[in-house]
């Protein structure tokens, strides 16, 4: 499926890891975002994306020859569930344990689940728990 999608008004316009292996990072992310309900946006030579994420080879033009450092992207999951399932798919197509689902100590509903990447990349999901809790009701602390 290709798609190209302007959005205007986010945050975070998109984001590019370089990756050593862009066969072994595409089955891995694959798997987990498909676990989150996201599709892949597409492939062309060197890389491939899904929503705002995209991901490409050392040789290709945008990544100049450089791998990317590490680096922390977390993905909303809809509920705990999900992050479980996302946790299980990351395990099986390359990912390395960085921490089992569970709650977590930011604020009183962070559900998470960390994983390594083949490059290294810390990757989490995070279920924030119910809709119905306002924003102005959650403190983050990081």
């Amino acid at each position: 499926m290709e798609t190209m999608e302007l959005h205007r008004g986010r945050l975070i316009d998109h984001i590019q890891l370089v990756v050593r292996d862009l066969d072994t990072s595409q089955r891995f992310y694959e798997a987990i975002l498909s676990v989150l309900g996201v599709p892949m946006g597409g492939r062309g030579d060197g890389f491939f994306w899904a929503d705002e994420l995209v991901v490409s080879s050392r040789g290709s033009e945008a990544a100049a020859g450089e791998l990317t450092g590490r680096h922390h992207l977390a993905f909303q999951a809809r509920d705990q569930a999900m992050v479980q399932a996302f946790h299980q798919a990351a395990l099986a197509h390359g990912g390395r344990d960085n921490g089992a689902p569970g709650k977590r100590p930011y604020h009183p509903d962070y559900y998470a689940a960390f994983v390594l990447d083949p490059d290294g990349n810390n990757i989490e999901a995070v279920y924030h728990g119910p809709a119905e809790r306002s924003a102005e009701s959650v403190k983050v602390s990081f």
